[in-house]
């Protein structure tokens, strides 16, 4: 019952579920990625991203400086229920629709930059 109750709260924060939209949309984002697209602090969405991790929802991968997350593939199993309702709920959403946008036109530049950088 206690891990339910965690998970809750962490869903019970506009920002983490803003996170979540974008994490149940794709795959797997970098911080960059998701503090271009919710045009946020590093501090802010790092902490953010950390009581997701720690609730159960996210996992995280190192690679070089870069950390990355993604739905916890180990416990989706027992929250699909939650992810299956919180994706339904983020078709309707003005907030959700605009966060992937963002995402995109992010990504779009920063595959420029990447190229340019070459």
């Amino acid at each position: 019952m206690k891990n339910t109750a965690q998970v809750f709260k962490a869903l019970s924060d506009e920002t983490r579920l803003r996170i979540m939209g974008l994490l149940i949309a794709g795959e797997e984002l970098c911080v960059c990625d998701i503090i271009g697209a919710l045009d946020l602090p590093q501090s802010t969405v790092s902490r953010h991203l950390a009581y997701l991790r720690n609730s159960g929802l996210l996992e995280d991968r190192r690679q070089g400086v870069w950390m990355y997350y993604r739905i916890n593939q180990d416990n989706k199993k027992n929250i699909s229920l939650i992810l299956d309702t919180l994706a339904i709920l983020f078709n309707d959403l003005d907030q959700a629709a605009k966060d992937q946008r963002s995402l995109n036109d992010f990504g779009k530049v920063k595959k420029i930059k990447c190229v340019n950088d070459l």
